[in-house]
């Protein structure tokens, strides 16, 4: 079992730049695929980006393609998710998961795949 844990958001301006950290702790990340996703206020959580086991591989949805870069440090068991160029409707609470998948090269975007998810860590975007 892992337990995940966020952290780096806050209130920023739209245009500027956040970088959160996910942190695993009770079992090395390297066995997970892991992903991001955020919940606005009355909106349903949706997938924002996703990074294979390895690192080789990731997946971003449209909304923040050329915007959010998701990386990882296995050694650390940590995942990170840099936001550049924030937009107001990138406000949401932002959540890190972990899907113990057994291909290291696999990319997981379906929320109903993982297995642990982190609390969250709210991100505001003022304009």
């Amino acid at each position: 079992q892992v337990q995940l844990r966020e952290s780096g958001g806050g209130l920023v301006q739209a245009g500027d730049s956040l970088r959160l950290s996910c942190v695993a702790s009770g079992r090395t990340l390297s066995w997970y695929a892991m992903g991001w996703f955020r919940q606005a206020p009355g909106k349903e959580r949706e997938f924002v980006v996703a990074i294979s086991r390895s690192g080789s591989n990731t997946y971003y949805a449209d909304s923040v393609k050329g915007r959010f870069t998701i990386s990882r440090d296995n050694a650390k068991s940590a995942v990170y998710l840099q936001m550049n160029s924030l937009k107001r409707e990138d406000t949401a609470a932002y959540y890190c998961a972990a899907d113990m998948t057994g291909s290291v090269n696999t990319v997981v975007t379906g929320q109903n795949e993982y297995d642990y998810w982190g609390q969250g860590t709210q991100v505001t975007v003022s304009s």
